[in-house]
């Protein structure tokens, strides 16, 4: 297994604990943070993490169009995550969906 791959394998996994984590806070906190759309959204990015990163561990043919819809995925979250400013959480799961993001084009683009 290449260093890229053992690296985007590592930034779904954490991407998706994160979404799931990410979930519970929001729900927690009402308001903003669990509104339909942001929480789907939350849900949709750590379901394609899991699956990506299942994908590459398998070594699946099809990983790195996994990978491109993953990385799309990780991309809207993180910029979704990344507009509730004032909130430190919120903060660090936008980091971790653009890494993951940044991550999964590479993969996309070099299977």
């Amino acid at each position: 297994m290449n260093e890229t791959l053992r690296q985007c394998i590592q930034e779904c996994v954490s991407c998706h604990g994160i979404c799931l984590n990410t979930i519970t806070y929001c729900l927690e906190q009402g308001g903003r943070h669990a509104e339909g759309g942001h929480i789907r959204l939350l849900i949709d990015c750590a379901e394609i993490c899991q699956t990506s990163a299942n994908f590459m561990l398998r070594g699946s043919s099809l990983h790195a169009r996994t990978c491109a819809v993953c990385a799309e995925i990780c991309a809207q979250c993180g910029e979704d995550c990344g507009q509730l400013k004032d909130d430190a959480h919120m903060q660090r799961c936008a980091e971790a969906c653009r890494r993951c993001a940044e991550s999964c084009r590479q993969m996309a683009a070099h299977g």
